[in-house]
């Protein structure tokens, strides 16, 4: 006899379908259920979410070598808005500069971050590795942190591998939209300054661009280098007219080029805004369409974010060893032989957009993405510094005043098409295939950076006046223009295929992995001097000194003032840098004994770079010989070939693993840092030239995890490591 199961249908049940129909298909329709007080059977289907906390803790439990899996349920329960933010909460990672990972206490050159398992340049200037606050977690269908080394990985792996993989095809419709702000008592005052009318989309409008009079300038009035000064332009205006033009009609023309430049970069104190958010998410999914069969769908999303942080800093040099161990007070010069009190405002904008397209068919999975991701920073600043062996104190009568102004646009493209395939095909059956190409372009601008330094003066401890004049020397007021352009195209190829033997399995592994990265670096320096007689009063009070980056304001002052703008270039401050991998690896995992698993494999990676120091204004071929010669170039490139291995041993029972591993990896210098032009390092915060001769390192790794599984989802983990 058939048998039925039944249950009745009211309000209550009607509704519990409801709302669990975007997850399941019944094979039952809703208008049956309302006409009927029976039905035969109620039959629900799901596909697992890759991003929830179970599939999450089933990942990390098979993951052949250490690693922590954070998912997309795990980061929306705890509110975190990035990557960066959602990553602190791994075990063993801090956050540094909210931005920055770092794996185990060891700096981001020791962690290397992908999108998806692809290689993507850093829009930051002084960094290579991706600053994980600009990928919004709407995005992020998980996040993977490797602490062991597997062949699978670059070779560049050091103490660990973070791999942001982002969301495809939504399982039903999707659409959040948010709205946050956020208030900080820290930000009740802060520094601003003019800037431009997009400020707050995150780009300059053209207010701080360099001019096209001054391009055109650099490249009229050259002397081996472009030379604006004075001289140079009479003498090249003399020879181009026949005839001498006289010291003021040059004069005349290099204060038009002063004029041209963005003067208004005054300081003022006032209240900041509270900070805000907006992220939209839409997306659907659409199954048999055009009676194609599979599934397609689509994920978009925009995120906007507007950010304002007031600090202040303050940084000293000891006056000996021993003054470390004594109390000091900030003015106590006793303990101090010099230091700095700086307090900074910084505005951030981030908008970032991105879409999804996926395609599933019987096994087979397409993905195409595009992602535009915007993070820049608006800095203003206030420092004032003090040594007293060099007369530079209140005491003394004197202190050194800077002021800083900098806009830093920072920006990433990318494309990336990514496939997974499943073969069921005769004697291909049951081999897996995943690849991906990914096309991405990095760039950073900093339009027109103003750092003005000056002197105060004080009388009987109390603020007198700020002044300038010419005999103090330096670089009173400095410009700095900086372009970067970072192009990363890579592809990659993974083949497995699993064998199945009583008490056990064995799965085999290979493929392949390129890369090719070019870098684009350029800089350029202009500086007023002025005449050792002139003097400037610039203000007669601590209120009126915030605005001295507008003290040239006005043209009549500039007419009036004994100044010349000068360009700063030395022979190499641009540089060009290329990089070349090709890698290709092979793995086993054997599980047996069935408690038992042995997983690992060899990497050959062929890297090739070469980066070349020169400077863009240097019209003299004499003086880029000796920077483009064949000697400079075979000193400038490194090429190596190198074998990379690795071995797991995990040891498993109903609620706990054990996990033993070693690998041997490499941690090599950044282009940056081969090139010999000056950067800022941002650990020390000092001006640093790179060098040529800088050697990559090899690290063994031996690392050993101890993992518990409870019941009720948690999970406990102790992880010794060790890096030689």
């Amino acid at each position: 006899m058939k048998q039925y199961k039944q249950f009745k249908a009211n309000l209550i049940t009607l509704s519990m379908l409801s709302l669990f129909s975007s997850f399941s298909s019944y094979a039952a329709d809703a208008e049956d259920v309302i006409n009927e007080d029976a039905i035969e059977e109620v039959v629900a289907t799901g596909t697992r979410l890759k991003g929830s906390a179970s599939a999450v803790i089933e990942e990390r439990k098979n993951q052949a070598f250490v690693a922590d899996i954070m998912g997309s349920e795990q980061i929306s329960r705890t509110g975190d808005s990035d990557a960066a933010s959602a990553l602190r909460r791994v075990t063993g990672l801090s956050l540094v500069n909210d931005k920055f990972i770092y794996v185990r206490g060891l700096g981001e050159r020791y962690s290397s971050v992908r999108l998806n398992g692809a290689t993507v340049p850093s829009p930051d200037l002084t960094r290579n590795v991706i600053p994980l606050d600009i990928f919004p977690s709407s995005i992020i269908e998980s996040l993977a942190v490797q602490k062991a080394y597997s062949p699978n990985m670059p070779a560049a792996f050091g103490g660990g591998d973070v791999n942001i993989r982002t969301k495809s095809i939504p399982s039903d419709t999707v659409f959040k939209f948010e709205i946050g702000a956020a208030y900080k008592d820290t930000n009740d005052e802060g520094y601003t300054y003019n800037g431009g009318d997009d400020d707050w989309l995150g780009t300059d409008d053209g207010t701080r661009a360099m001019p096209t009079l001054v391009k055109d300038a650099l490249n009229t009035y050259v002397n081996g280098l472009s030379d604006i000064s004075i001289r140079n332009i009479r003498e090249i205006e003399s020879q181009r007219l026949g005839s001498d033009i006289g010291q003021d009609a040059a004069i005349a023309i290099n204060k038009q080029l002063t004029k041209a430049l963005p003067r208004d970069f005054g300081l003022e104190e006032e209240s900041l805004d509270p900070d805000f958010d907006v992220k939209a998410v839409y997306g659907d999914r659409f199954d048999d369409l055009f009676g194609l069969g599979g599934s397609f769908g689509f994920l978009t999303s925009v995120a906007y974010e507007n950010e304002w942080s007031n600090s202040e800093q303050f940084s000293a040099v000891l006056s000996s060893v021993d003054a470390s161990e004594f109390e000091c007070s900030q003015e106590d010069f006793t303990c101090y032989s010099a230091s700095d009190k700086k307090v900074s405002t910084k505005h951030n904008v981030k908008l970032n957009t991105s879409v999804n397209l996926g395609y599933k068919l019987d096994g087979h999975d397409l993905t195409a993405t595009y992602m535009k991701l915007r993070d820049s920073e608006d800095e203003a600043s206030v420092s004032l510094y003090q040594e007293p062996s060099k007369s530079l104190s209140i005491a003394d009568g004197q202190l050194q005043r800077s002021h800083l102004t900098s806009f830093e646009e920072r920006e990433l493209d990318i494309l990336q098409l990514r496939g997974m395939h499943n073969l069921d095909w005769g004697f291909l059956s049951g081999i897996g295939i995943d690849w991906q190409y990914t096309d991405s372009e990095a760039t950073t601008e900093i339009p027109g950076e103003l750092e003005v330094t000056v002197r105060d003066e004080y009388e009987n401890g109390q603020y007198k006046r700020t002044f300038y004049n010419g005999s103090l020397g330096g670089n009173p007021y400095l410009y700095r223009f900086v372009d970067l352009e970072d192009k990363v195209e890579n592809w990659g190829v993974n083949v497995n295929r699993a064998f199945y033997f009583e008490g056990g399995n064995l799965e085999l592994a290979g493929g392949g992995y390129f890369i090719e990265k070019t870098r684009d670096y350029r800089t350029d320096f202009f500086n007023y001097r002025f005449g050792q007689t002139q003097s400037l009063e610039l203000a007669q009070s601590e209120e009126e000194a915030l605005s001295i980056g507008s003290f040239f304001k006005d043209d009549s002052v500039v007419d009036n003032t004994e100044v010349e703008l000068l360009f700063q270039e030395p022979t190499a401050d641009d540089y060009l840098a290329a990089q070349m991998i090709d890698a290709y690896y092979g793995s086993f995992d054997l599980t047996f004994a069935e408690d038992w698993r042995l997983s690992g494999g060899v990497r050959y990676e062929d890297f090739r770079q070469v980066a070349l120091a020169f400077s863009r204004s240097a019209f003299d071929p004499a003086l880029l010989e000796d920077k483009l010669s064949a000697e400079a170039i075979e000193q400038a490139t490194v090429m190596e070939d190198e074998y990379f291995s690795s071995l797991s041993m995990t040891y498993s029972q109903e609620g706990y693993q054990l996990r033993f591993g070693y690998g041997r990896t490499v941690v090599r210098p950044d282009l940056r840092e081969l090139s010999p032009v000056q950067f800022q390092d941002p650990l020390t915060d000092y001006r640093t030239l790179g060098n040529p001769f800088l050697k990559s390192s090899h690290l063994d790794n031996f690392d050993a995890r101890v993992e518990f599984y409870m019941d009720n989802g948690d999970n406990y983990s102790w992880v010794p490591s060790i890096r030689i």
